[in-house]
């Protein structure tokens, strides 16, 4: 007999997790590798130590180790908001007068808001165990930057955010929170660093991207004895870290005998997308089971859905290592009327590999259609959505409807990654009916591919 499930299924401390999955351990094709971008060889764990942290380039290296045991410090740490509910969206499905069942993994449970938190205190620990003076990062919608100012409050390191400028100017109170957290926080490009100070020169005006961001905080953590670089997605070291999501809600769904049918992620540097993802497409590569994946974007900032599959900069600066990913050029800058996030101009090379395989499908959508999404899900579920979290949420509306019609009974599971309380800038737009699509031409994404970095 099944048990009745709950509306909030929620796990013991003892059940959370005290090891993080690496699902590049599982691929018969591996991501291809970070590349050197004078020489076009794999980057060594020596040229990786001199922007990251030793032990966190020893993570991003390793395509081999299935398990990392979590540092007890880390897991004491995440006690303060772990595990995070698996909630059936019971009240959401009446809306819809659905047979469908959703289920969403909610990670706003945390003064940052969202799941950066479960790396950035990951990328903090090890900087500390390393005895870094501090860390330098880049933000977009302010997410990363919030969480990692807790981390290294918390483990009393310093703190250097670059928040690109249009998030830094619409989000004064995501930018504050940092600020009381003790980060220094800059908007970017700034005329601080070189890069900066040339990206400014070749773009005026520009309202500056993730790749802007990420190129001057590069160049900070170099230029400064006792400082490393620390990133929150793209990277494989921040999936493995995000593993934790998708190993609880496996947990929660295995604990009352549920089988997903469909999981749903937003996804724009892939930190939440793979971190949700890694277990069940875990089992997906090994035969064990079988799932509908989908990862969502937004239309003005579509790597996967209509980029190439490439090596690229990781920034738009060109200091950071080659990586082969769905990408729509690493000069790409979203818009400035793009209130959704998700603005990286690439995708997570395992992301990017796994859809390359086969193992998910992408989808994008507009952002008023997302915040429509946001809306109804805020009226009925009673949590205000970030809209980066709305994109998943939209699609899941999408695919709920589906089964109303169809009458079928699919289990969905979506990843809400956080709450949407510092962003009320994009929603006054949308309330004021002022919101508006963009989407970029396919001359605008073949200029930016154009650029694309020759590799043999």
């Amino acid at each position: 007999m099944k048990k009745e499930i709950p509306y909030k299924i929620y796990l013991e401390e003892q059940e959370m997790p005290k090891q993080w999955y690496n699902v590049r351990a599982d691929m018969k094709k591996k991501p291809a590798p970070l590349l050197n971008p004078e020489t076009q060889k794999p980057v060594t764990l020596e040229e990786l130590s001199g922007i990251f942290c030793q032990e966190l380039a020893k993570q991003e290296l390793d395509d081999t180790t299935p398990y990392f045991d979590i540092p007890e410090e880390i897991r004491d740490f995440y006690k303060m908001y772990r595990p995070s509910p698996l909630t059936r969206a019971y009240c959401l499905e009446k809306k819809l007068d659905t047979p469908a069942h959703i289920y969403y993994k909610f990670e706003g449970n945390n003064t940052s808001g969202s799941h950066k938190l479960n790396s950035a205190i990951a990328q903090a620990y090890y900087a500390k165990a390393q005895g870094l003076k501090g860390v330098t990062t880049e933000t977009g919608a302010g997410q990363w930057g919030t969480a990692l100012s807790m981390a290294c409050a918390y483990l009393d390191l310093d703190c250097q955010v670059y928040m690109v400028k249009c998030s830094y100017e619409q989000k004064p109170f995501r930018r504050e929170v940092m600020r009381t957290y003790g980060a220094k926080v800059t908007p970017s490009p700034s005329m601080n660093t070189q890069v900066g100070q040339r990206i400014n020169k070749e773009f005026p005006g520009t309202t500056g991207s993730l790749g802007c961001a990420i190129s001057e905080a590069v160049e900070a953590a170099v230029s400064q004895e006792g400082y490393r670089y620390v990133l929150g997605s793209v990277l494989a070291q921040v999936l493995l870290h995000q593993s934790v999501i998708g190993l609880e809600t496996k947990a929660a769904l295995d604990k009352y005998g549920i089988k997903a049918d469909m999981i749903i992620g937003c996804a724009g540097g892939g930190s939440n997308l793979g971190g949700l993802i890694s277990p069940f497409a875990g089992q997906m590569l090994k035969g064990e089971a079988d799932y509908d994946i989908i990862a969502v974007e937004p239309a003005s900032c579509p790597s996967l859905t209509r980029g190439v599959y490439a090596y690229d900069f990781c920034d738009t600066g060109k200091v950071c290592p080659l990586a082969k990913m769905y990408t729509l050029g690493s000069g790409f800058i979203p818009s400035a009327n793009h209130a959704g996030g998700l603005r990286y101009h690439g995708m997570s090379s395992t992301v990017s590999e796994l859809y390359a395989q086969g193992y998910l499908k992408a989808r994008s959508v507009g952002q008023t259609e997302v915040f429509q999404a946001a809306q109804m899900f805020a009226k009925v579920e009673g949590i205000l959505p970030a809209p980066e979290s709305s994109h998943a949420i939209r699609v899941a509306i999408d695919e709920a409807l589906k089964c109303r019609e169809t009458g079928e009974e699919k289990n969905i599971v979506f990843g809400l990654t956080g709450t949407g309380y510092f962003d009320m800038v994009a929603y006054q737009k949308f309330n004021d009916g002022i919101m508006s699509d963009y989407v970029p031409s396919d001359e605008e994404l073949q200029r930016s591919f154009a650029a694309l970095p020759k590799v043999d």
